[in-house]
């Protein structure tokens, strides 16, 4: 389970970038890192409701209890895939509901531990989705699908379910194996959508800034940047970073938080690296705050 550091080497860089140099190829390059499916989906008569069976590649399996809070269902995008989507009810009369972007080399099924876990600690609803070439989603993880992806989540979760805008979090995470593709669909989204909020789990500048930290302008060949893109977030924004990630650097949430329009206290975990930064107990206590105290006021 090797993470991607901070630099690449050149070899590594130019089979990135120019092989062929086409960018919905080198985004599949960095973000196809699905791991064989962790579960599969058993539809019920009418074809609208699936239940979720993991398989052994799960991380940790789910109780009786925890399985009847999931409900999942598939959605189409307008790049024409189709994408698996699991709801997470654990927290009765929940206000806020988390559209919830995971990172790179994990599916649901992986997830769906995390995702119970995290509704359960913050008192909110929690959607997901596979993005395309992961778990039960078709096609590839490309440029395209990433923004269409998400954006069908969106529609979903405001029309089949309908939450209003105003009571979703968008949230992306990186924590997963190193990579960056967690928060680049939940900024991307959130640029369209105002929502309550948006809470991105160390999110990189960009693919070229996080490869080559010297670089300070966008070329075009540089996916993902994040950095070009914030700024247009009319939300609240949390930002949470480890300060020894080891993959990531905090240069990066510090550089996005300047850009930020509305920014919030951030946490910088103390000692926290990359992957692990969940086992932290400030990492529940802040998103708690956040959601059951400050979003109130903001």
């Amino acid at each position: 389970m090797a993470a991607t550091r901070d630099r690449l080497s050149l070899s590594k860089f130019c089979s990135l970038f120019c092989c062929p140099p086409w960018p919905s190829k080198i985004t599949a390059k960095l973000a196809c890192w699905p791991p064989d499916p962790t579960y599969t989906l058993r539809p019920d008569q009418s074809g609208s409701r699936w239940t979720l069976d993991l398989s052994d590649g799960a991380y940790r399996k789910l109780s009786h209890r925890e399985k009847g809070a999931i409900e999942c269902s598939m959605t189409k995008t307008s790049a024409g895939n189709s994408i698996a989507c699991m709801s997470v009810r654990c927290a009765t009369e929940a206000r806020y509901t988390v559209l919830f972007s995971r990172g790179n080399a994990a599916d649901s099924g992986q997830m769906s531990r995390f995702c119970v876990e995290l509704a359960s600690r913050i008192k909110c609803n929690i959607f997901s989705y596979d993005l395309a070439g992961y778990g039960a989603s078709s096609r590839k993880p490309t440029e395209k699908n990433l923004a269409a992806d998400a954006e069908a989540a969106w529609e979903y979760l405001t029309t089949r379910y309908g939450v209003l805008p105003e009571n979703v979090i968008i949230m992306g995470v990186t924590f997963i194996y190193g990579q960056s593709i967690g928060t680049v669909p939940s900024v991307d989204l959130a640029t369209r959508h105002e929502s309550a909020a948006v809470i991105l789990h160390a999110p990189p500048t960009s693919e070229l800034r996080l490869a080559f930290p010297k670089i300070n302008k966008t070329y075009w060949f540089d996916l993902l940047p994040n950095i070009d893109k914030i700024s247009s977030i009319t939300s609240p924004v949390l930002l949470i970073h480890g300060t020894d990630d080891e993959v990531i650097s905090l240069s990066h949430s510090l550089a996005l938080f300047e850009l930020c329009q509305r920014p919030v206290e951030p946490l910088w975990a103390e000692g926290a690296e990359h992957n692990g930064i969940e086992y932290y107990e400030q990492y529940y206590e802040r998103l708690k705050q956040f959601v059951s105290q400050e979003l109130m006021n903001l």
